[in-house]
């Protein structure tokens, strides 16, 4: 399959090339689709760190098409991964769901750069929805000993069907995706309070995200270095 621009870019912007092999698949509640991926070298060569995400490379039609999705459980021992596909009409649903053990697909690390701030935040507040679990699950398991307060927006309950990582002083709140995404904003904003050792993590749809993020950093005061913000996708 020959890479379009993208994938030019990314190359002339130093993304590092990998193929993966699936080793494993597993149905959850049928929502989403579960694949076990060797890394072919991905981890030895990059490393990890919380919500590292990679970008895959599908063939549509003929195509390139790229998608991004973060690692979960990245095993640098074994080289190994997991990462998790949210059922939906797409060209990514359908390859993650005809997948079968020795498939290979391509994919690209470039752009996927965090680490908790130092000193480590006396809590976090994190933002996210079904697209972002996996990097928010990340980030609890990587401060597993800081509080964390977790807002995580749900078109439908089966989006509910992967659970946070949740420990006894995290609290994670679901919240039913309305009026295009202003109810989770409005609740967001009503309950984040202005905490100068915290961090603020907000990865949700775009323009929600803007919106979260407008009002930490306007109406809450919060510095740069305190908060991280991603439009993990973007309403039609």
């Amino acid at each position: 399959m020959k890479r379009n621009w993208e994938g030019l870019v990314l190359k002339a912007m130093g993304g590092r090339d990998f193929r993966l092999t699936v080793r494993g698949t597993e149905s959850v509640d049928g929502h989403y689709q579960r694949l076990l991926l060797d890394d072919g070298g991905l981890l030895a060569a990059c490393g990890i760190h919380p919500t590292m995400w990679i970008r895959l490379w599908f063939d549509d039609g003929g195509r390139a098409h790229q998608r991004a999705y973060t690692l979960v459980d990245p095993d640098p021992e074994h080289g190994r991964f997991t990462l998790e596909f949210a059922l939906h009409d797409g060209v990514a649903a359908r390859w993650a769901t005809t997948a079968e053990v020795g498939d290979t697909i391509d994919a690209t690390v470039q752009g996927s750069a965090f680490q908790l701030p130092e000193p480590t935040p006396e809590h976090l507040y994190l933002v996210g929805d079904a697209a972002s679990l996996p990097a928010v699950n990340s980030l609890l398991d990587a401060g597993a000993d800081i509080p964390a307060t977790v807002w995580l927006e749900y078109a439908h309950e089966g989006e509910k069907a992967l659970a946070p990582r949740a420990r006894a002083h995290h609290q994670v709140t679901w919240v039913p995706r309305r009026d295009d995404g202003r109810h989770l904003v409005d609740t967001v904003c009503a309950a984040l309070p202005a905490a100068g050792t915290a961090h603020y993590w907000v990865a949700c749809e775009a323009a929600s995200t803007r919106s979260i993020t407008r009002h930490v950093r306007r109406t809450l005061g919060v510095g740069k270095h305190q908060l991280t913000a991603l439009g993990y996708w973007r309403a039609v």
